[in-house]
């Protein structure tokens, strides 16, 4: 019950908070170059920009154009498709491309901005684009990451409807879904009985009307805010929905707006059609943008870990999106998320660790599902913003009902967060009041916060990719055989939490095993060394050259994988082979998917 009653507050207030300015490109401020770099920034970085405004789409894509320019071995990106309205869809490969192939790396997923009023997403996204940058080199565990991992950073994944956001007039809420035209009230025309804006001024609000029968009043301690009169109270006035006329003549008034769809709805995994899960479309993968998404997946399986980026509520959300599908997140895989979900409660003040479907609600075709259970990647995806972070508390004691936003708007955005109610005279309602939330408060963080939260992000995600296998050959050892034969044992190692292979996808076999291969080596055997000193091994049959190891199992959570210094299990696996000739310069080289190729030579 407590779970709906938050749910139901979050519906009421919109659900995030957000930034009273939009811009089309960076505002190009130069740094104080003869003052003092605050510890934790850039110094100097060669590209500035500011980050406490929302980009639009030319804006996050002058941004990748300049970091590729400035940093050329560091920033590349490419397309890969188009939107639902023809947008280009960029990701950027951020890494030390002179250290290694993007590929053969173990790689990290950054996406945000599904939902398209969800802006904040698009900014972390860019902002930890610019901050690997440009702090490669000057950071050390920044210059170590990019060195050994490889970042895929997509800013939008609904550029037509964050267009739509930031200069169409809309309400905190509209412009979520994509930009498909649909027929929502079934009369045959499409998108034509939207929202108006009757005073032009960009924000979609709240209509009322003097009424001897309405049940809400105004709050006498926040004027601008309609709360509902006590039951033995009289009201003072009706309200009628937000700012819009009755268009097309049928009795109803913003019945057919644009989009009626979830684009997180529209991925495979549990995938259910409308009448059982509001948003979905046709099919699962029905939008362009997923398909992209999907094909790029699909083409760099050397992604270990995944970010995606919402709002509102301060949430570590992992999967599952649905309760019956918790029993496919074994607790071995549970142990890796909590490691990292645990450390983010710490790093982002106000933010909670949880499960989608146990601690928010049911969704069924998230990307969450598609990506962590689809695919097997260790996924969080983040509700950024929470009311806390206004006064550091949960709540506010007040007289009505909580008021975060109003005290917030008052004290700290001295008034810029609300419409005030203005006289309008409505077609259809006759003389009304227009007034309330602007479209971007609420739900979107306000600018003079949005670099702190975008930094604790960006940090949380550092986390989670610190945490993608690391592998490393700590033992080469060769033992001279009779008849001319060797015996060559190689011990390797993941020195992190997240393991080669989730338990998820070891049960559905969703990627390839790991390869060990002995090179440049007439090899007669080769065996996974199981107990080495009890002498337990399991001789691989074909192609005993490149042994396949199931998995490389992370320093936590347990998972198998076979082998180790002695009795087996930990964080390594051994392998021993069964060479012709005497100790060579044969090499082992160590080709993971998750967890990046190595090699050693003896």
């Amino acid at each position: 019950m407590k779970k709906h009653i938050h749910l139901f507050i979050y519906a009421l207030i919109g659900c995030t908070l957000a930034v009273n300015a939009f811009a089309q490109t960076a505002p190009q401020t130069d740094p104080d170059l003869n003052g003092m770099r605050a510890i934790g920034t850039p110094a100097n970085p060669k590209v500035k920009w500011g980050w406490n405004y929302y980009m639009d789409y030319a804006g996050f894509n002058k941004l990748m154009q300049e970091l590729a320019k400035a940093y050329p071995d560091l920033v590349k990106y490419e397309s890969i498709g188009k939107s639902f309205q023809g947008r280009e869809m960029y990701v950027m490969t951020i890494t030390d491309f002179k250290s290694g192939k993007p590929e053969h790396k173990p790689a990290f997923w950054i996406d945000g901005n599904i939902h398209a009023n969800e802006l904040q997403g698009t900014q972390f996204a860019m902002y930890t684009a610019w901050y690997l940058a440009e702090s490669f080199g000057k950071m050390d565990f920044v210059t170590d990451m990019l060195k050994g991992r490889t970042f895929y950073i997509i800013p939008s994944l609904n550029p037509d409807a964050h267009e739509n956001f930031i200069y169409k007039s809309n309400t905190t809420s509209s412009s979520r879904s994509g930009m498909m035209p649909l027929d929502d009230d079934g009369d045959g025309l499409v998108d034509e009985d939207t929202y108006d804006d009757l005073d032009g001024d960009g924000n979609i609000v709240t209509m009322r009307r003097k009424s001897p029968t309405g049940r809400y009043k105004a709050d006498p301690d926040f004027p601008g805010r309609m709360i509902l009169a006590k039951p033995d109270e009289q009201g003072e006035y009706e309200m009628l929905g937000f700012e819009g006329i009755d268009n097309d003549g049928d009795g109803r008034v913003n019945e057919d707006n644009p989009g009626s769809y979830d684009p997180n709805r529209d991925w495979g995994w549990g995938w259910q059609p409308d009448y059982i899960q509001s948003g979905a479309l046709f099919y699962p993968g029905t939008l362009p943008e997923t398909q992209n998404v999907k094909k790029f997946f699909y083409s760099h399986p050397n992604i270990a870990g995944a970010q995606s980026y919402h709002n509102f509520g301060g949430m570590f959300l992992r999967p599952p999106g649905a309760e019956e599908d918790a029993m496919y997140v074994p607790q071995s895989d549970i142990a890796v998320y909590d490691v990292i979900g645990k450390a983010g409660e710490k790093m982002i003040p106000g933010y909670k660790y949880y499960v989608l479907w146990k601690d928010l609600y049911t969704v069924y075709g998230g990307e969450i599902d598609w990506i962590g259970l689809g695919r097997g990647v260790f996924m969080f995806s983040n509700e950024i913003n929470t009311s806390w972070r206004m006064f550091n508390k949960n709540s506010t004691e007040n007289r009505n009902q909580n008021s975060e936003f109003e005290e917030f708007d008052k004290f700290l955005l001295l008034g810029d967060g609300y419409v005030k109610w203005k006289p309008i005279k409505h077609p259809q309602y006759g003389e009304i009041e227009i007034g309330g939330t602007k479209r971007n408060y609420i739900r979107n963080t306000p600018g003079f916060l949005l670099e702190e939260e975008g930094h604790r992000n960006m940090a949380f995600t550092m986390l989670h990719a610190y945490h993608m296998p690391k592998l490393e050959i700590i033992d080469i050892r060769t033992k001279a055989l009779a008849n001319g034969l060797t015996e060559v044992t190689a011990v390797v190692q993941n020195q992190r939490a997240i393991p080669t292979h989730s338990a998820h996808d070891l049960r559905f076999k969703i990627e390839r095993p790991d390869y060990i291969t002995l090179k440049n080596a007439q090899v007669l055997a080769g065996m996974i060394v199981e107990n080495d000193d009890l002498g337990i091994t399991k001789e691989q049959k074909r192609n005993p050259q490149t042994i396949e190891v199931a998995n490389i199992p992370g320093t936590v959570g347990g998972g198998g994988g076979g082998g180790g210094f002695g009795g087996g299990g930990g964080n390594s696996v051994k392998v021993r082979w069964i060479v012709k000739g005497k100790a060579d310069k044969w090499t082992v080289e160590v080709d993971s998917r998750k967890g990046g190729v190595i090699s050693k030579t003896l």
